[in-house]
Parts: structure tokens; C-alpha cells; sequence
């Protein structure tokens, strides 16, 4: 995974936010490095333990896959046949992916002011620090996406502090 963002696709509404959101859906954009992980490995990982048959209450929070091409839409709607039960979740082709609002960026990890200073001073910029993949790792290890020892293999690669590291693992240990 190279980076994540949320945002707002999947509506006609233009301009869509969090308080005009229109018709749009709330959604994360996950770029990856298909030498690193493959589409299917990320299809995965988003039907593993999901609730399939459930109907949001709103389109804002519905289920849904966004394919970029036919081989995107071919994976995601083979891995929803797989499931065996009726699917509610949506696959769509991709259209304007919206970002959402700055404060509803990498949410977990704004928890920890000491850590986003260092990474906004490291990358220059508030914009820079959220396409990072640095912050979409601290992020989703802030969510317990990963093991201690993932977090231990990969906490070099971060490049943080030591003061920041060690933030990092104790907030980690208090999950």
C-alpha cells in the first residue's frame, strides 16, 4: 500500500463535502504497488469478515468496490460471487474522487498531535503529510491493522524520531 485518503465518490452532487455531500458515498482510496500487493490480495481483504447482505441506511455509508478497469470489475465481481449469500455491497466503475475535509484525515493518527507535528514538518505540508505512506502506515497500525511484530519489522522504515517511535509503540501497547 502506497497510500490511503478518504473522500467522497460515486455521486453526480459537484463539489461534494461532508456537510453537502449530495448522493456521494463516504470512501477510502487505497493506491497500492501492484509488484508489492495485487488487486485480489486487496479484494481480500475488503470482503474478509464484512457483513454482506446488510443494506446501509444511506447511501453516504453504503458498501462498495470502485474498479478503475475490466480487470479491476472482473476481480471484485468474482470475489463477490465466491461469497455464497446475497451481496448488498455495490461495485461501480470509478468516477471523481473527492477528498474529504483535512480533519477527517488519517483520524486515528491526528490522536497523536506530537506525531502528525513531526510528519507535517518532515513533509512540509498538511496535504504532503496525509498522501504520505508514512502516515498511512502510522495510521493503520494506530487502527491495530498490524501485529507488534509488523510494527517492530517496519518502524525503520518510518524514519520517525526516536521520541515519536517510542510514542508510537507505547500508544500501540495501551490498545
Amino acid at each position: 500500500m502506497v497510500r490511503t485518503r478518504v473522500g467522497y465518490t460515486g455521486g453526480r452532487h459537484p463539489n461534494p463535502s461532508y456537510h453537502d455531500l449530495g448522493d456521494h458515498t463516504e470512501a477510502l482510496q487505497v493506491d497500492f504497488d501492484p509488484e508489492q500487493i495485487t488487486y485480489e490480495a486487496l479484494m481480500e481483504c475488503f470482503w474478509e469478515g464484512r457483513d454482506h447482505d446488510r443494506r446501509a441506511f444511506s447511501v453516504q455509508y453504503r458498501s462498495a468496490v470502485w474498479f478503475a478497469d475490466e480487470a479491476q470489475e472482473a476481480s471484485a465481481r468474482e470475489r463477490a460471487a465466491r461469497i455464497g449469500t446475497r451481496v448488498t455491497t455495490a461495485i461501480e466503475p470509478l468516477g471523481t474522487f473527492t477528498l474529504a475535509e483535512g480533519y477527517h484525515q488519517k483520524y486515528r493518527l491526528r490522536r497523536e498531535p506530537k506525531l502528525v507535528e513531526e510528519l507535517v514538518a518532515r513533509y512540509g505540508s498538511d496535504e504532503a503529510m496525509v498522501a504520505s505512506t508514512a502516515a498511512a502506515r502510522i495510521n493503520g497500525y494506530l487502527g491495530s491493522y498490524a501485529s507488534d511484530r509488523e510494527v517492530q519489522a517496519l518502524l525503520p522504515l518510518l524514519e520517525l524520531s526516536e521520541a515519536s517511535a517510542q510514542r508510537l509503540l507505547a500508544r500501540l501497547h495501551r490498545s
